[in-house]
Formats: C-alpha cells, structure tokens, sequence
C-alpha cells in the first residue's frame, strides 16, 4: 500500500498546514503565553477541560501516563470534561469504547467525535464512502457504497464522505482524484487532521487527501472536526451555560487545537510532550504560524 505526497515528519506536517492557513477559520491571537506544571494550576480559570486525544490522552493504543489520574482530579475540583477528537474511522460505540480501553474513565456524553459533525452534515442521495475496511458503516443516514479498486463505482456517486484513510491507497485516490475532474461533486473530509500521532510515527489522516482534492476543488471539498466550526457547535449544546472564555481546550496541534478553539473565544492549552511537536523546541513552529496558546506545558 503506498500514499501520494504523505508528510512523515513535524516540520512537513507543520508545513503543509501552513499551505492550508487560507481554508481554515482565521484568528489572531497575543504572544501572552504562560508556561504551567499542570491543568490543575489553571483548574480555578477554568469551568470545562475540552481535550484533544491523540497526543494529550493518548499516542496510537497507549495511555500517556497519568492523563486518567488528572481527568478526575479535574472532575473531583467541578470541572467538567469533554474529549474532542477527528477520528472518525469508528461510530460512536467503537469511539467510547476505544476510550474506555484506553483505561479512561470516561461518560458517553463527554465524548465528541468529527464523524458525528460530517454525518450531521450528510443530506440524501447516493455516497461514496472511504472508510476503514472494519467500519460496519451502521450509522450513515442514507444510500452508501463503500469506495475500494471498482473504478466505475466513483463515477455512480452523487456526493463522497470520507471517514478513514486507514486502508486508503495511491491508486484509489488517483481514481478518486480522476472521478472529480471528470466531474466535481461534494466531497466531505470527516477528519480534518492532516496526520496523527502513532507509537512508531504519524499516521496519515483524511484531511491530507482531502486537501490534494481541494487545491484543485476548493469550492466541493467540506472539512469537519477542529479547526472547523460544527463540532465547536457541538460541544457548545453540551455546555450550554458555560461562558466561552471559561472553555480551555488542551490540545497539541497549533493549527487544528489552539487555531480553531481561539476562532471559538476559548481558552487554550498547548500541550507539548508526546504529540505533533514531541521532540521539538514549539516555540519556532509557535512564532512561525503565529499562533500562540494561553497556557502551555509537557503533559496534562
């Protein structure tokens, strides 16, 4: 299986979402930001943690250590909790439970997931949908086929969602590629993330596909999960008395993370050990894309 054009590293990653800063939600933010131990510092600030997961609770199928210990101590002070993430490669079900695996204690209802914003989105008709081979795909609304080497199949559909690039090859993107030139048709990338953190590197994610479609189709590519507004929304009607500058998202992707929770009027944690930036010095790639957090630190 090969991948077109795939970014392997931090600063290709970076770079690319650089590329892409014209489609994303614009914001300016002020270089203010203050270096703390832990969320606990900031806990009294704060009404509702909303956390990233991969890289801040989690790298590929591990835990990141003591990420379920400051959940509940963050619960035990009156905060409540949401995790916020782009996976879509799974439906609700297969999302809690991943968390729950994970050693997490976690509520159905704090969780909130890209795929439910772009499945929110889907109208009727028929779907090409790209997703992971083990996707029972139970929960799409209408009339889908799932997109594999049929090449007539990417000329039938009426609109395209894209759920995992799990299984997702070189060939099968030409063919999707070639079907939108022969003729564009909505494209909706349920994950938003160019790459994400894995235990042997970074795994590449739809929103890099979809981004090749849309330097060409900008105006038929939709993408879902953050920077982007719907799952914001979504966790807004979960919180609906909470003021916005009482919301700290923690997360540890400038552009998805901090870009889109800034964009919201929330507060924001940058979190720096284990993620996009494990390694690294944030601070270059933090002036270079002018996007600063309020808070920053290692682990939550």
């Amino acid at each position: 299986m090969t991948k077109p054009n795939v970014p392997l590293t931090t600063q290709q990653i970076f770079d690319r979402y650089e590329e892409v800063r014209p489609r994303l939600p614009q914001v300016t933010t002020q270089p203010n930001t203050v270096n703390i131990q832990s969320l606990l510092d900031i806990a009294d600030q704060v009404d509702a943690f909303v956390f990233d997961a991969f890289g801040v609770l989690n790298v590929g199928e591990t835990r990141i250590p003591g990420a379920d210990v400051r959940l509940d101590q963050l619960r035990e002070r009156g905060c409540a909790i949401r995790i916020l993430t782009n996976a879509a490669s799974y439906d609700r079900s297969g999302a809690i439970a991943k968390f729950k695996q994970l050693g997490l204690r976690v509520e159905d209802d704090e969780i909130i997931t890209s795929r439910q914003a772009a499945l929110d989105a889907m109208g009727e008709g028929h779907w090409g949908v790209i997703a992971a081979d083990a996707d029972q795909l139970e929960d799409l609304p209408s009339t889908v086929t799932r997109l594999t080497d049929t090449a007539a199949d990417y000329d039938t559909m009426e609109q395209f969602i894209f759920l995992s690039a799990a299984d997702w090859t070189a060939s099968q993107q030409e063919l999707l590629e070639a079907a939108m030139q022969r003729n564009p048709r909505p494209l909706l990338i349920a994950n938003a993330d160019l790459a994400a953190p894995r235990d042997d590197g970074f795994s590449v994610e739809p929103g890099h596909f979809g981004h090749l479609i849309a330097d060409t189709f900008p105006d038929h590519v939709r993408f879902f999960g953050k920077p982007f507004p719907e799952v914001y929304d979504l966790i807004g009607a979960s919180l609906p008395t909470t003021p916005m500058n009482r919301i700290a998202m923690c997360g540890d992707t400038l552009h998805t993370d901090i870009l889109g929770a800034a964009a919201r009027g929330w507060r924001t944690v940058l979190v720096t050990q284990d993620g996009l930036f494990s390694g690294y010095d944030t601070q270059p790639f933090v002036r270079r894309a002018g996007l600063f957090a309020d808070w920053s630190l290692c682990r939550i």
